[in-house]
């Protein structure tokens, strides 16, 4: 069994979430440790507001994950996400100097390197480029370059960007809490890197993660991914929206959410009521399981709206040869892989993390809501180098930026644009 350690570190609006991964000698993750603790108000829409809050919700986590594992915890891989999150089309071009010699695995790597430098929008950082298929000489089209010969080296990207102060507070409050960010990672790739096969990826396929303040969308066709998206909701305005109608507490609308909560009014019973316990020495409520629903169902078709205009905006809506693919914690709601294929007209599932879960703590995370602090786990040992533990010293961040290999792996190596020692911005401690 390998005694490499990866821990993964989820900040999201209403939990953070830490889970300490080994990975077996079949590949797959024994889960050691699992930690969990609300994000106490410190993250809004994804994003971190109290840096005070969240370094507490950390180390709540992270105590729990440390001690259930019994690892001294030094470094995780962390994601970030928030509707601050952009993603264009951009296109590099490199004549070269010898037509006869072949294309280096090196030149993709400097091409892909000078793309983290064109000229973005003011306190704005290319987090992630993408190469999608390169163009030989204005004539031949491939995904594979390396080997062939030719004057004219085109290759169209897909660039995502992020607010530069976004990154660096995320780093601020792993610091504060005692930790080292080995990689930052966008959200909704490391829930893509849990739940989606290499199948799905190459035929066409969307993964829509729903989390408490924001729902993240990744496109995937021809085993690469054309587009990102951020919209700035999630399952905590359908909790407000339940606060606002029925006028109950925060933690009651959750609660009722989470239990007796349905995305179609039509797959709910007339004749069942909920009882909610009064505040203070006011009588308790009695909610309609129907009129729950119909709250529900109303931000719901919002939300999935906005998804849908940004797939058509994408290019890629006829593209999707096997739907969508739901995870986070909002994908729990009852009757939604329903509503979102009668809303976006394309066959839609729950994505678990099940394929990638060994033994141990594996019955804690087999849930939607799970999927990014695994895949930020799987996306560690990726990474990770034959000989590296991260987890038993404080280990330096392995920097690949060669995204140009093959199939899945080729897919999402070299995500951490955030860090990037010509840049200067994430100089380790």
């Amino acid at each position: 069994m390998s005694n490499k350690l990866i821990v993964g570190l989820d900040i999201g609006t209403t939990k953070v979430c830490a889970i300490v991964g080994l990975k077996n000698e079949n590949g797959k993750i024994n889960i050691l440790g699992v930690g969990s603790k609300p994000s106490l108000g410190g993250v809004m829409r994804g994003e971190v507001t109290n840096i005070a809050k969240t370094v507490e919700a950390i180390r709540g986590a992270i105590e729990q994950a440390s001690k259930l594992s019994n690892v001294d915890i030094a470094a995780v891989h962390v994601g970030i996400a928030g509707e601050h999150i952009k993603s264009f089309q951009q296109s590099g071009v490199r004549i070269r100097k010898n037509s006869e010699s072949e294309i280096s695995k090196e030149e993709l790597v400097e091409m892909n390197k000078e793309q983290y430098h064109i000229a973005v929008e003011a306190g704005s950082k290319i987090i992630h480029a993408f190469p999608q298929e390169y163009i030989i000489d204005s004539k031949f089209t491939t995904k594979e370059p390396e080997g062939m010969p030719g004057t004219k080296l085109e290759c169209k990207y897909h660039v995502v960007t992020g607010r530069l102060s976004a990154a660096k507070t995320i780093e601020k409050c792993v610091q504060n809490a005692g930790l080292i960010a080995n990689d930052i990672i966008v959200e909704p790739i490391a829930s893509a890197y849990a739940v989606l096969s290499e199948e799905e990826l190459e035929n066409g396929i969307a993964i829509i993660d729903i989390g408490g303040g924001t729902t993240d969308l990744a496109i995937f066709h021809g085993g690469k991914i054309r587009h990102t998206a951020v919209i700035p909701f999630g399952g905590e305005v359908i909790t407000n929206d339940i606060v606002d109608a029925f006028g109950i507490l925060p933690k009651q609308a959750e609660l009722i959410k989470v239990k007796h909560g349905h995305a179609i009014p039509e797959g709910t019973r007339s004749n069942v009521i909920i009882t909610v316990a009064g505040i203070g020495d006011r009588k308790s409520k009695q909610i309609m399981e129907k009129n729950l629903a119909h709250v529900i169902n109303a931000r719901v078709k919002e939300i999935l709206s906005m998804v849908n205009d940004e797939i058509k905006m994408s290019g890629y809506k006829d593209k999707l040869n096997l739907g969508v693919v739901l995870t986070g914690g909002g994908a729990q709601l009852k009757d939604l892989s329903n509503l979102v294929e009668f809303t976006l007209g394309c066959e839609a599932k729950v994505g678990m993390p099940d394929p990638h879960l060994g033994i141990g703590l594996v019955e804690e995370v087999r849930s939607p809501m799970y999927a990014t602090c695994i895949g930020l786990v799987l996306k560690g040992f990726e990474d990770m180098e034959p000989s590296q533990n991260e987890n038993t010293k404080k280990s330096k961040k392995v920097d690949n930026p060669d995204n140009t290999g093959k199939g899945f792996k080729g897919l999402l190596v070299g995500l951490i644009g955030w860090l990037k020692e010509e840049d200067g911005d994430f100089k380790k401690q």
